[in-house]
């Protein structure tokens, strides 16, 4: 920095003149100095007060978080805010300096990047003059902001970015250490909030003092760029030297600089809005891919289930067949050439949510699905020897999923384009449709400009072959069963190794974001190097985490789900390379599709349920699908390595892409997936439960139990049926619900957790029961009490399906009271009805001292059957001995006080009713509670206190659809 009075240039006086790297110093410094002052003078006054947490302080907790340090006292909160507003200034100036640096490129990039750097310093004196005290609503929506904005701003700077190795590559670490941060910053957070585990806040709270380091500190960085800059403050009239006012007088040192400065734009390729725009449109396209070929199994599965037997429907799943006319050259080269026309063909499939009639509507939807199987394994060929084009739309491709994924995460599981969602289930579908239009309108117009592109080795009869048509589509069978099994939904593999409470291992929110993360970690690895697909050692490691996942519960099993995730994610690209290399389209991608279904046919034998012919040749062997599906991507593995080792000849070589192109679309890829990754942890930060749920009748000590068979959710007209059972469920003033039929982790359901909406939007406690690696129709528990402890069971069952339980002990009223949920077999099997009956009131008679309340699908008729067994030997009480009108559904008690019973009609959601029971907490001893006989006598409902009530709403006709039946009112006991 200088001052000076010397007129250098003839058209004025440097009055001051400084290195624009001070601007970025000077912003540093004081953002340092406002973060660290705070800090120490909290810790020098209110200690103790600033540890504190909800759960703990000194000495278990001994270092703040930033909100607390930032947020409560005087005088370190407004030292801190004073500071911040000093460091305003130089703030806005790095900005404009980053944009005038980097304006001249041919894009609007560098001016989209200066209004998120905007924004971004407005949303963080948001957060900081809004503190959570303040208004804690308003803080949080101003720090997420920050947080979003902080992703854009971080890529856009770095795709801006001027020739500078050294500042690219300190900007990379600073930004790996701050992404890498956020992980464990939600474990530990997760410790403190869910396991109030001492210490825990402690490390979240270095780790969230680390992110403001790591912030700060990328905008350092831009002192390295800055340096090219000198900011003068010129008296270009004299004036300072007593000088009469000189007209256009102009210092040329500015000209000069301007002239100067273009020599950071050596390399205007590196972005093209164009081609990333291009990349976007593909990765939409893979989205609704994604979205239409799980949307198959969900409509075909409608029909049986309601029909109880096979319909004749399932033959849709042939759809997946049609990439076997591919075969037929002229059609593959007119699809290969017009593919946004094909993929604006294929959005009947997502469109026929329009439709009412379930049948047309599955008709729309296998259409769909036949047209955008084609499309992608027509477009996969073209691109046969186009290494840098197969890496960019097979990544595109893999985005989708991902994308599905991130959407699902927002909607509770269910894709909001699916044909079973509409406006008034929680669909999406209008807004998805018209972004698949203009997504399709884009990708038409770059054909348009581009020109038709044949394929580059299509056509050559004389060709040597490469690679086995056999096992090239075994490995893409495989993996196409194994990304739509195990990853459609971020979920479903935690659920395989859930186990009940109290929690050992990971949850859906927020650990579905964990897994969307190695999901894109995968994607990202196969962009570094293809060697993913030809590498026994981590096909072998593979295959162990495979076994992690099946076998053990927890987070071990958990570890290998998302070892296994990265891998098949690392596989897309080199597995559809081989395929397309054999130069046998319509061979290889429909003997693919032949396997994909035998696969997906496996997946619904292994629960064997009664109406499926064939069921119990697999029935409960989910170890021989895994086992054949590992098998078949070994075989995949083979065909690439072989097809590595040999070679290419050298008119394949010449006319291979320049990787140049690829290395661009892999800098969108990631671009892109940085911000499917930040939205999911979004989504996993704005669903985290509150974990402080109010039971609706507290000062009765009241709880109201009931059981519902939901038949999968999916109602009488092939609609999602969840937001009709949250109201139902919320109307009814259920504190405690067993659901039954309620495992959709399988691709012939949607690969659907039920549980989700329902427990969140009601504040509940959620077990999911028995895992869909445990072959069960599915038995679900939700609470508004606490799950101090919950036990799966699978009941005997020799000749049907496994029969689920769950035996969960809970804190109700600070008294600990069990519930058993249960869902025996059918009436086809009177042996496995007796055996499971009999293990039950084993469970309940031998397992359980305490207060008890059964909740169960038992198929037999009061006092006959295998009623006796349940009531009498489990040394249980019927809610009322003498409603003979029941066969499915089943409530007993003992040890609390049945106070009312009522069986509400199951409108068009099920085939099955609700049955509910009130009870009350007793404060007598627990042993003699249980051998007290319940009173039978039935009263009035003005005889007893009103929080004893049913709401009215469900009289006479009730509301949608639900009412009192059978009795027409609720029964009341005294």
């Amino acid at each position: 920095m200088s001052s000076s009075r010397v007129d250098k240039n003839g058209v004025g006086i440097t009055l001051l003149s400084a290195s624009g790297k001070w601007v970025a110093h000077v912003h540093t410094a004081l953002a340092y100095t406002a973060f660290v002052g705070c800090l120490l003078t909290a810790m020098a006054l209110h200690y103790k007060k600033i540890v504190k947490n909800e759960f703990y302080g000194y000495p278990e907790e001994w270092f703040p978080s930033v909100s607390a340090t930032i947020g409560d006292w005087f005088p370190e909160r407004n030292l801190f805010q004073v500071l911040i507003a000093v460091a305003s200034g130089p703030r806005f100036a790095l900005i404009g300096l980053w944009y005038l640096l980097t304006s001249h490129r041919n894009t609007k990039l560098p001016a989209i990047v200066a209004c998120v750097g905007l924004l971004r310093t407005i949303t963080c004196g948001g957060w900081v003059y809004v503190t959570s005290s303040d208004n804690h609503d308003w803080h949080d929506i101003f720090m997420i902001s920050y947080l979003l904005l902080t992703i854009p701003w971080n890529f856009g700077v770095m795709a801006v970015s001027p020739v500078n190795p050294r500042a690219m590559k300190l900007r990379k670490r600073m930004a790996a250490c701050f992404y890498g941060v956020i992980v464990p910053l939600v474990y530990f957070f997760i410790q403190h909030k869910v396991h109030r585990v001492p210490g825990a806040y402690t490390i979240y709270a270095f780790l969230e003092w680390s992110l403001i380091l790591f912030d700060v500190g990328f905008d350092s960085i831009t002192a390295l760029d800055f340096d090219t800059f000198e900011l003068r403050v010129v008296d270009v009239a004299g004036k300072s030297a007593g000088k009469p006012e000189t007209k256009g007088a102009r210092s040329a040192e500015v000209e000069k600089a301007k002239k100067e400065k273009g020599y950071v734009y050596a390399q205007t390729t590196a972005f093209s809005k164009n081609e990333a725009l291009d990349f976007v449109a593909d990765c939409y396209h893979g989205f609704v891919f994604w979205t239409t070929l799980t949307s198959l199994g969900v409509c075909v599965w409608y029909f049986p289930l309601w029909n109880m037997g096979i319909s004749g429907y399932e033959a849709m799943l042939v759809t997946t067949l049609a990439p076997v006319f591919l075969g037929i050259g002229p059609l593959r080269r007119i699809i290969a050439a017009n593919p946004g026309v094909f993929h604006l063909l294929s959005l009947i499939g997502i469109v026929s949510y329009r439709i009412e009639d379930p049948a047309h509507r599955l008709m729309c939807v296998g259409a769909g699905v036949a047209l955008t199987t084609s499309t992608w394994c027509a477009i996969f060929q073209s691109l046969r020897g186009k290494d840098g084009e197969m890496e960019r739309m097979s990544t595109a491709w893999g985005i989708g999923l991902v994308m599905s994924n991130v959407v699902k995460y927002a909607c509770f599981s269910n894709n909001p384009l699916w044909p079973i969602m509409n406006d008034k289930t929680g669909g999406w579908n209008k807004t998805g449709i018209a972004l698949a239009i203009l997504a399709c309108v884009r990708t038409i117009v770059r054909q348009r400009r581009v020109g038709e592109q044949t394929p580059v080795l299509e056509g050559n009869k004389k060709q040597e072959k490469m690679g086995s048509v056999f096992f090239a589509a075994c490995g893409l069978a495989g993996l196409l069963f194994a990304l739509q099994s195990l990853l459609s939904d971020s979920t479903t593999m935690i659920l395989w190794v859930w186990d009940g409470f109290p929690v050992r291992g990971p949850l859906a929110v927020p650990h579905g974001a964990v897994t969307m993360i190695a999901m894109s970690v995968g994607i990202i690895l196969s962009t570094f190097s293809n060697g993913f697909g030809r590498n026994w050692v981590f096909y072998t490691i593979a295959c162990i985490s495979t076994f992690f996942l099946h076998k053990i519960p927890g987070w071990f099993g958990y570890y290998g789900a998302l070892i296994l995730t990265v891998y098949l994610m690392s596989l897309i690209p080199e597995f559809f390379r081989s395929a397309a290399t054999v130069n046998k389209p319509g061979r290889v991608f429909g003997l693919a599709w032949l396997f994909y279904c035998l696969f997906v046919l496996a997946h619904v034998w292994v629960v064997a349920y009664e109406f499926v012919p064939g069921g119990p040749l697999l029935r409960e062997r989910t170890d021989l699908v895994l086992t054949f599906m590992m098998g078949f991507i070994g075989l995949g593995v083979y065909n690439a390595t072989s097809l590595h080792g040999h070679g290419r000849s050298k008119q394949a070589q010449a006319k291979l892409q320049p990787m140049k192109a690829s290395t661009r679309s892999a800098a969108y890829g990631k671009s892109v997936l940085s911000i499917l990754c930040a939205a999911a942890i979004a989504i996993a930060y704005l669903r985290f439960p509150t974990y402080d749920f109010k039971p609706y009748h507290p000062e009765e000590k009241l709880f109201t139990a009931g059981i519902w068979t939901i038949h999968f959710g999916l109602d009488n007209d092939m609609w999602a049926s969840e937001i009709r059972m949250r109201d139902a469920i919320r109307d009814l003033e259920l504190d405690v619900i067993g659901l039954l039929e309620s495992d959709n982790q399988r691709i012939i359901m949607g690969n659907r957790d039920l549980t989700q909406r329902v427990a969140e939007e009601l504040g509940m406690y959620a077990d999911y029961g028995p895992g869909p690696n445990k072959h069960t129709w599915g038995a679900a528990l939700l609470s508004k009490f606490p799950i101090l402890n919950s036990t799966h069971h699978l009941l005997p069952s020799p000749r049907g399906e496994l029969a689920p339980a769950i035996h969960a002990t809970l804190d109700v009223y600070g008294t600990r009271v069990d519930i058993i949920v249960s869902h025996n077999g059918q009436e086809e099997n009177p042996e496995d009805r007796f055996q499971q009956t009999t293990e039950l009131a084993r469970i309940m008679r031998e397992d359980s001292d305490r207060p008890l309340v059964f909740l169960g699908y038992v198929v037999t008729k009061p006092h006959e059957g295998n009623y006796p067994i349940l009531i009498d030997d489990a040394h249980m009480h019927d809610i009322e001995p003498e409603d003979w009108d029941r066969w499915c559904e089943y409530v007993a008690f003992r040890g609390v006080k049945r106070v009312g019973y009522a069986r509400v009609s199951r409108g068009t959601i099920t085939d099955t009713e609700i049955q509910t029971g009130k009870f009350v907490v007793v404060d007598a001893d627990v042993d003699e509670g249980m051998e007290v006989v319940p009173s039978y006598r039935r009263v009035g409902e003005g005889e007893v206190p009103e929080g004893y009530r049913y709401p009215g709403m469900f009289r006479g006709e009730g509301v949608r659809g639900h009412r009192y039946h059978v009795f027409d009112e609720p029964w009341y006991y005294d």
